[in-house]
């Protein structure tokens, strides 16, 4: 090879370095992960009716390194080193799973359009308790490390059920109190005063099956209202630290007195009188429901998806923006999934809410 060829050769070796590495820069950091390459539509996402059961129990790819326990991390394919994000930890109620919790609150339909980042883990027992929040800190902590504590603009829980109580629970210990910006309970306890529990009869263990979107109980499991009943006791007393606060639920899962008219929550932060706005229509049906429980029919726990309307109840003028709301999903009980325009109406309120803790946490 002469000089000239070996000099030309140098030259597109280090050429074709260069757009590797531009290529490499440009992947979202959060390619990074182990399973958690990102395409569209997400991985295992269900379709609109008939998600097969092996689906919606699939616990997820991306790997927690320390604990080795998978979880589902849904963002945006183009998100950029230095972009600034939401980034949501979303809790499955007893008896259920990651991707049905994915599939309930289907936030991953939106991570695009609202530049969120959204993790969604899975208990091996489906159930939480206190044996899980190492794992739950771990997956925080890695996302935050990727994407760099300055970007995250703000952090939520939800929590569906059991899911909520768990928020509930572990939004008063020290890692997440000093992080949470916002909490979305989804049938999961209102802070400052909950409804009365409608009736949901005797609902069995949970079981595998088949049917439009579903594959068994969101919060399956006699355990259910008995579980939200005796966390009640928790919910008298408000959590310490500060945090917007928003509170879904079926009309059909609260007894004849409905939802209560004010807040606890609410008055914390001086917010206005509870104000109604406009109600949420929706023509298409969610993604899940709970397939083992309709026959009988039980409307408390739940019924087939079907389009619906929801109303919301805002307290305005909250002390430091907080947004503190309840959104009631009328005839709805605790498993429908919901449906596009409700969920994209709760990602709207998350994100109107200030943020910021986990840039000043420790």
């Amino acid at each position: 090879m002469t000089v000239r060829g070996a000099i030309r050769q140098l030259v597109f070796v280090a050429a074709a370095a260069g757009v590797a590495a531009s290529a490499a820069a440009q992947q979202p950091v959060l390619s990074q992960f182990t399973g958690s390459t990102c395409v569209r539509p997400p991985t295992l996402h269900c379709p609109d009716k008939d998600c097969i059961g092996d689906r919606v129990m699939n616990p997820g790819q991306v790997v927690e390194m320390k604990s080795r326990r998978t979880y589902f991390l849904d963002y945006p394919c183009d998100l950029k080193p230095d972009e600034k994000v939401t980034v949501v930890l979303s809790l499955h109620g007893a008896g259920s799973w990651g991707n049905w919790q994915r599939h309930y609150f289907p936030i991953l339909d939106y991570v695009d359009r609202y530049r969120l980042v959204v993790a969604t883990p899975n208990s091996p027992t489906r159930t939480w308790s206190d044996v899980d929040d190492e794992y739950l800190q771990n997956i925080v902590t890695s996302i935050v490390e990727k994407i760099g504590a300055s970007n995250v603009k703000a952090f939520w829980l939800v929590g569906h059920s059991q899911g909520g109580l768990t928020s509930n629970r572990i939004i008063r210990t020290d890692f997440f109190r000093n992080r949470v910006d916002g909490w979305l309970s989804l049938s999961g306890g209102r802070l400052g005063g909950n409804p009365g529990r409608a009736n949901f009869g005797a609902i069995g263990a949970p079981a595998p099956g088949g049917g439009r979107g579903g594959a068994a109980p969101a919060a399956g499991g006699r355990g259910a209202a008995a579980g939200l009943t005796a966390a009640a006791a928790a919910l008298r007393e408000l959590p310490g630290g500060d945090f917007s606060f928003i509170f879904e639920t079926g009309e059909r899962e609260m007894d004849e007195k409905g939802l209560p008219a004010a807040s606890e929550w609410a008055s914390k932060y001086a917010c206005g009188p509870r104000r109604k706005s406009d109600e949420i229509v929706d023509t298409k049906a969610g993604y899940v429901y709970d397939s083992t429980r309709q026959n009988p029919p039980n409307p408390p726990w739940g019924l087939l998806p079907r389009p619906g309307t929801a109303q919301v109840y805002l307290y305005p003028n909250c002390t430091g923006n907080r947004v503190v709301a309840d959104i009631v999903r009328l005839e709805k009980g605790h498993t429908e999934g919901l449906e596009p325009n409700v969920t994209e109406a709760l990602v709207k309120l998350m994100v109107s809410a200030p943020g910021g803790k986990i840039a000043q946490a420790k």
